[in-house]
């Protein structure tokens, strides 16, 4: 019994060490973030975070690792569908990430910026290099429209999703729009989005 709550606390402790972490590098980045910084806001002396984690980059990585993998845990069973079509598609990932960003509005700061900073990063978290190349969903879009580079409305439609969370204090700050206005802005975009995608899609 005694050996169950010494587990228990350590894993809570574990837990509130990679919490403040996460809200730390993604204040300030790797680069200006200090083992000190993570060991204060977690509550604890840096000796105990130094017991856990061993170093500020093991650390990083643990995170990176984590949020990396939910910003591709959406995308990649939706690119790899076999029986969706590329319009049904579209219309997932629109939703899927826009909603998962209302709910973490500071991955794709973190996520864009790291992996900037760290693009080896990417590699242990996609299992395959070519993961994206491959996808039945580049595919299907070839099949579609041979002409255009499937990148284009790759790249098109993740923007779409995620610019608009990048832009947002200047677009409330300019627009005098507040939390509920850009949360409803954005769910009208689930379904706008699909629309302008798939118009892209019937261009000549």
């Amino acid at each position: 019994m005694k050996k169950a709550k010494v587990s228990k606390k350590d894993i809570s402790t574990e837990e509130k060490i990679k919490e403040a972490a996460r809200k730390v590098f993604t204040q300030k980045g790797y680069s200006a973030t200090r083992t000190r910084d993570i060991a204060v806001e977690a509550g604890l002396n840096l000796a105990l975070l130094n017991y856990y984690f061993r170093s500020k980059q093991k650390l990083f990585e643990i995170v990176m690792i984590e949020k990396m993998q939910k910003f591709f845990s959406i995308l990649l069973p939706i690119l790899y569908d076999n029986l969706s079509s590329l319009e049904t598609k579209i219309e997932s990932i629109a939703t899927s990430y826009i909603d998962l960003i209302l709910v973490n509005p500071d991955l794709p700061f973190f996520v864009m910026s790291e992996a900037r900073n760290n693009p080896e990063i990417i590699n242990k978290v996609a299992q395959k290099k070519d993961f994206l190349k491959n996808s039945v969903f580049i595919r299907q879009i070839k099949e579609k429209k041979p002409d255009l580079n499937p990148y284009h409305l790759l790249i098109n439609l993740l923007g779409m999703c995620v610019f608009p969370f990048i832009m947002k204090p200047i677009l409330q700050q300019i627009s005098d729009m507040g939390e509920p206005a850009f949360k409803q802005m954005m769910t009208e975009r689930k379904t706008l989005i699909p629309v302008w995608t798939k118009a892209i899609l019937k261009s000549k």
